[in-house]
């Protein structure tokens, strides 16, 4: 199959038969076998009903229903699992997005041999003080803390080869750091495309300000996870010899101080509750590391590396 278009929604039902009909007209002109993958992230209003009666009418369409809403990462997770196309794309189901760019960056994908494009917002019909400004403060920390060159890592409009897809895991609300998990999981060929965006036509934004919160605390687990899960020992040893080391040199200037000065109040020195603080949050540190060693030692997934397969190896 040339592409899977995965779609996750909620509350949406408005859009669906205007974006399934462009998506076929497009499909249709390019001569691409595909499928489509709608997935309802616990929807309110009636959008399954809509996805069966698409469903009954073309039976390219399938869909994927959640009891209750789980999140965007959820939804994309279990439709790229379920996925079978060579190529990946992803995108809203609000119509901001443009059936139209899928050809360009599946080419990409195909021909250029990107595992995966992103794209680039670059011009915008939200409201610039709620989404705009926030949107590219993240970006540029993002861009900073990853070394990934992508100016909308938010962007829902992307397109990935089918390993990307089965080797990374999208949870919690990482959904927003896939390149980022691709990075990790071993694919560096991570491109761009500067893409067509639309003002909403129905409905309203289900994403607010919190988003932003989260978007940042997500981007420190992620860079920690990916640097540290294989060593853990390596983070929390390094901290916690430097907090040992300081307790000890205190530890030392203070006993010398009172081998020197009998009279010299050992116990009543803000540096004697230093030291102690220091020495104790340096073991503390050392057992977390002890304890991550073991854990991803005897974790069973400690050696699933991606490999790639070759002719004749």
């Amino acid at each position: 199959m040339d592409l899977s278009i995965v779609i996750p929604l909620l509350d949406e039902a408005e859009s669906l038969p205007e974006l399934t009909a462009w998506i076929e007209k497009v499909m249709t002109e390019n001569k691409f076998s595909y499928e489509v993958i709608y997935v309802d992230d616990g929807s309110s209003d009636n959008s399954w009903e809509v996805i069966e009666q698409l469903r009954s009418k073309n039976p390219n369409i399938k869909g994927i229903k959640f009891q209750r809403n789980y999140g965007k990462s959820a939804g994309l997770n279990e439709a790229f699992r379920a996925a079978t196309g060579d190529v990946v794309i992803t995108m809203d189901a609000d119509l901001q997005d443009s059936p139209d760019e899928i050809p360009e960056l599946r080419r990409m994908v195909i021909e250029d041999g990107y595992d995966l494009v992103s794209g680039w917002k670059k011009k915008r019909y939200d409201n610039t003080l709620t989404k705009n400004i926030p949107s590219k403060f993240f970006n540029a920390v993002t861009r900073k803390v990853s070394g990934i060159k992508l100016h909308d890592f938010n962007c829902g409009l992307k397109a990935y080869s089918h390993r990307v897809v089965k080797g990374v895991e999208v949870y919690g609300e990482m959904h927003r750091y896939i390149p980022v998990l691709a990075k990790w999981a071993g694919f560096k060929k991570i491109g761009e495309k500067v893409v067509e965006h639309s003002a909403r036509k129905y409905g309203i934004s289900k994403f607010g300000w919190r988003r932003f919160v989260n978007g940042f605390l997500d981007l420190l687990s992620i860079t920690f996870v990916g640097k540290f899960s294989k060593r853990p020992m390596h983070f929390f040893g390094l901290w916690g010899s430097l907090f040992f080391m300081a307790g000890m040199g205190i530890s030392i200037y203070l006993v010398i101080s009172k081998i020197i000065d009998s009279n010299f109040a050992l116990t009543n020195r803000p540096g004697f509750f230093l030291a102690l603080t220091s020495l104790i949050i340096g073991m503390q540190l050392f057992l977390a590391g002890f304890i991550g060693e073991l854990i991803s030692r005897n974790s069973p997934n400690r050696n699933a590396y991606l490999v790639e397969k070759k002719t004749g190896l």
